[in-house]
């Protein structure tokens, strides 16, 4: 590098005597100098740009600050003190593009922006590809409603339980803020209980709709938990069961395979329990209809879930008791309507329940 030196000494006089016309146009000739070779540049190099541009930028025009702040935001070896400047302006337009992506702005220099300025400035800052949970904690705190639907949208936030507590109840008045927090992949399953809690019918509806399918499964689950725990239905205690559940479906494993499991071992809340969570029908209305005198509730419920009929067999057979065995033909009955059944038929009627 041979040019910055040789205009340091003249340099040296705009800074300590120039005009601002002067200086900002010396401003714009040294940013464009850096920018052209800022690839080939070394440290050093670069101190000595930030020393120059961080003396001569302020006197510089509003656009060109802006122009230059743009393109300062995607280079990964922009002069640190310069990008701090421009990032600390109260000029959005100047310091937005640098707090939404400058990779050189250090945590704590963010955390301060944050803690000092307005809501443009805690926008910006929430759009950036990742967000601290240091950062995240002051955005949540001092954010308007735009401010906190961006940052819980942004896949690349990471959030403390102070945070999502936060979001979560002043998601209870904004629907548009349940739904970007439901479908965080990071929602710890109690966070996601208490979003819905808080959440009116069509929301929690929307969630399920827009959700990914593992999360709808935690969605079901979580109604369950929150709707359908019984202390004693007809004498039984689901509560151990909806434990049990939980814990299978955190560890992927509430799947077929684990219902049939229970159905072989009579194991009737687990099984109601299961099949509650996997269809979003609530435990108290399932109990009510399995415990019936007809085996269709199980045909149904099995065919939206995509059971096969082992599966469903061995559920019939749960539900009647160890001590009782069903006839052949009752068996081959069953067997024959649950083949005929259209899962769109079984769909509707498993809505129906959900209603009730």
């Amino acid at each position: 590098m041979t040019t910055a030196p040789a205009l340091l000494p003249e340099l040296d006089d705009i800074v300590r005597r120039g005009d601002p016309k002067r200086r900002a146009e010396a401003a714009r000739q040294v940013g464009e100098l850096f920018l052209q070779g800022a690839p080939n540049f070394r440290a050093d190099h670069i101190d000595l740009f930030d020393g120059v541009l961080t003396s001569l930028v302020p006197h510089a025009e509003l656009a060109a600050r802006i122009e230059l702040a743009e393109r300062l935001a995607l280079l990964a070896n922009a002069p640190r003190q310069l990008v701090g400047q421009l990032a600390h302006e109260d000029d959005i337009a100047v310091a937005g593009p640098l707090l939404r992506r400058s990779p050189v702005i250090d945590e704590p220099v963010l955390v301060e922006i944050a803690n000092a300025k307005g809501q443009g400035h805690l926008l910006a800052m929430a759009e950036r590809p990742k967000l601290s949970v240091g950062l995240t904690d002051v955005i949540i705190r001092r954010g308007d409603r735009d401010v906190v639907r961006c940052a819980a949208g942004n896949a690349g936030a990471a959030f403390s339980d102070e945070s999502f507590a936060e979001m979560i109840r002043r998601a209870g008045q904004d629907g548009v803020l349940t739904l970007k927090i439901g479908r965080r992949d990071d929602l710890p399953p109690e966070h996601l209980k208490n979003l819905l809690a808080g959440s009116i019918d069509v929301i929690r509806r929307r969630l399920f709709d827009v959700a990914k399918p593992e999360r709808q499964s935690e969605i079901k689950l979580a109604m369950s938990e929150i709707e359908g725990v019984i202390p004693q239905v007809t004498g039984r205690d689901f509560v151990p069961a909806q434990r049990a559940i939980l814990t299978l479906h955190r560890a992927g494993e509430l799947n077929e395979a684990a219902v049939l499991s229970f159905a072989r071992a009579y194991q009737y809340e687990e099984c109601v329990a299961a099949l509650a969570a996997m269809t979003g029908v609530k435990i108290v209305t399932l109990d009510r209809l399995i415990s019936g005198d007809r085996y269709d509730p199980i045909l149904i419920a099995s065919k939206t879930i995509g059971f096969d009929w082992p599966t469903v067999r061995a559920l019939i057979l749960m539900r009647l008791g160890r001590n009782r065995v069903p006839s052949p033909s009752d068996i081959e009955g069953a067997r024959v309507n649950f083949t005929r059944l259209m899962p769109s038929t079984a769909q509707r009627v498993v809505d129906f329940w959900k209603s009730r």
